[in-house]
């Protein structure tokens, strides 16, 4: 019974990390549609498909007992503002070739993690942990070198992501009525935004091709589907699986970008890369001495 359920878990974790390392391919599709608008869609299109599942899965209770409590309601505009956001440059690397730097900005979300756990929740790090934050920083500084500036993609997403996950941590909220109350705090922007640009003769929600209709429609399923994939895997599989598998994700975007939408790779970039790879490989290897040593 354990090593089903164990099997189970790792199939809804490949499943997760797999539609999350294929977005690019799926958002590649959209890159004639502004990335605004495209976000703008995501959001409603998930509000609807996850209220539907909150309705078939009878599971407004948990919806309702949110809404009774304020601290629990601005922590997931919070979270809103910052999965948002990370959406949106997502979608805006997608459409202008910088899959690459969004793969690296996915690599150095777990390093990131630790960081906010070092300063924020004032955990301790080993020797180990500190020597993956040591690479990842050496990795920046590498990109700044070479080429002149901060990589902002790569820095944003992965602070953005780190942050909403650090966020989502403290709330004891499931994925599916977190999400839901997420895309419903993004409504009022996505609405004004929508208004906005009907005045201007572009309209956000209508007006398209068939095909880009239901590319929109599915952008809203997909944004769902993962994370009720993502919750169902972290129920059956312990932290150092779970986090052996987000590996898949950054990888499957680096190989698409590298692959198939042919973006250049200079050397520079790969020496950073293998830096992330090395601190990701030490900061794993602790992972799994830790929860060895859990009895």
């Amino acid at each position: 019974m354990r090593g089903r359920r164990h099997l189970a878990g790792v199939a809804f974790g490949l499943i997760a990390y797999g539609i999350w390392g294929f977005f690019p391919l799926f958002f590649r599709q959209l890159a004639h549609v502004s990335p605004i608008d495209v976000l703008s869609n995501r959001a409603v299109w998930a509000f609807v498909f996850v209220g539907l599942l909150l309705t078939l899965r009878r599971q407004w209770q948990r919806v309702a007992a949110v809404f009774a409590n304020w601290r629990q309601l601005s922590m997931l505009s919070m979270a809103a503002l910052l999965i948002g956001s990370n959406w949106l440059v997502f979608l805006w690397a997608v459409a202008n070739r910088q899959v690459v730097a969004s793969s690296l900005g996915y690599f150095l979300t777990p390093l990131v993690n630790v960081l906010l756990g070092l300063v924020v929740l004032k955990e301790r790090l080993n020797r180990m942990e500190c020597f993956s934050v040591v690479l990842a920083l050496a990795a920046i500084v590498n990109e700044v070198i070479a080429v002149g500036s901060l990589p902002w993609i790569s820095l944003f997403l992965a602070g953005t992501f780190g942050t909403y996950g650090l966020v989502r941590k403290q709330l004891p909220v499931d994925a599916v009525s977190g999400l839901w109350l997420e895309t419903l705090a993004m409504l009022p922007a996505c609405v004004l935004y929508a208004w906005w640009q009907a005045g201007n003769g572009h309209p956000v929600f209508t007006g398209h091709d068939l095909t880009t209709t239901c590319l929109l429609i599915g952008a809203g399923v997909l944004t769902a589907l993962p994370l009720i994939a993502f919750a169902a895997a972290a129920q059956r599989l312990d932290l150092a699986t779970l986090g052996m598998l987000m590996y898949i994700n950054p990888t499957l975007q680096f190989v698409t970008a590298i692959r198939i939408f042919g973006e250049p790779l200079h050397m520079a970039q790969v020496f950073s890369f293998g830096l992330i790879w090395l601190g990701l490989l030490v900061f794993s290897w602790s992972a799994w001495g830790k929860y060895r040593r859990v009895p």
